[in-house]
């Protein structure tokens, strides 16, 4: 079903929400009639492009040209800038559906994310890509869910198992060091070579796993309501310290996929 602004697909007992106007975001995911994402406009899962959480000083570099980008999370630029824009929807059926966003300013390179959701009764599948046509640019893509952390019984909990953790600095930037995985609380980047691979379990009541080919996930639980796991195409500040070229004949890919079954 697509109104104006939303597209709500169903598979099953699973209904999923897009919230075209408000950056291509999840809106709502419910399984069984129960909601697994915390709501609010600021909430969901959100995209992140084309850079993923936070760039130093809101400053990067492509070849000999520095450019600034808003600080809106003093002193740094953060989550990119299309989770609150409106994007195009191309493409809808029951279980499918496919938006396209062009990227403008405060970014300073022309190019087009598009995003592709495809829901099964059991699943979520979300690919992105981001293309140019013009000039090569650094960039990241990743996602940023948000999951309730109680669905009315146990808080959830969270299973996986990193390779490393990108030790995090005093200003929330990874050091360039790895280290060990750490306890929680999170708010910290960690790698995953054989690809993003985590398990959220609500205790008599939910597993979800998030998985997809990506290397980096950021696990943040520091509220009360939620906790996070977001895949992403590099670490924080990766656009200095790892910068990936999306090129006119190299797009930028990415996938994440949501598998759940009722406990």
């Amino acid at each position: 079903m697509t109104t104006q602004d939303t597209t709500t697909l169903t598979a099953g007992d699973a209904e999923l929400t897009v919230q075209t106007w408000n950056g291509c975001r999840i809106g709502s995911l419910r399984i069984g009639g129960t909601e697994v994402l915390r709501q609010g406009d600021h909430y969901g899962s959100f995209v992140m492009a084309p850079w993923c959480g936070r760039t130093e000083n809101g400053q990067f570099r492509n070849g000999g040209k520095v450019h600034h980008l808003p600080v809106n999370n003093p002193p740094h630029a953060i989550h990119g800038t299309v989770r609150d824009q409106a994007w195009r929807t191309v493409r809808t059926s029951a279980t499918e559906a496919s938006f396209t966003y062009d990227l403008t300013e405060p970014w300073p390179y022309s190019g087009r994310v598009t995003q592709l959701f495809e829901l099964s009764e059991n699943a979520l599948t979300v690919r992105m890509g981001l293309e140019t046509y013009a000039d090569s640019f650094p960039a990241q893509l990743g996602w940023h869910p948000w999951f309730n952390r109680s669905l009315g019984g146990e808080d959830v909990t969270l299973s996986f198992d990193a390779a490393w953790q990108e030790e995090r600095g005093e200003d929330h930037l990874p050091t360039g060091k790895r280290i060990a995985p750490l306890p929680g609380p999170w708010d910290d980047c960690f790698g995953m070579p054989d690809g993003v691979d985590v398990t959220l379990t609500w205790p008599g009541q939910l597993e979800l796993k998030v998985a997809g080919p990506e290397q980096w996930v950021v696990i943040y639980d520091e509220q009360p309501e939620a906790v996070c796991v977001e895949p992403q195409t590099g670490p924080p500040n990766g656009l200095n310290t790892q910068p990936r070229l999306v090129t006119p004949i190299e797009p930028l890919e990415a996938e994440m996929r949501w598998e759940w079954r009722t406990l």
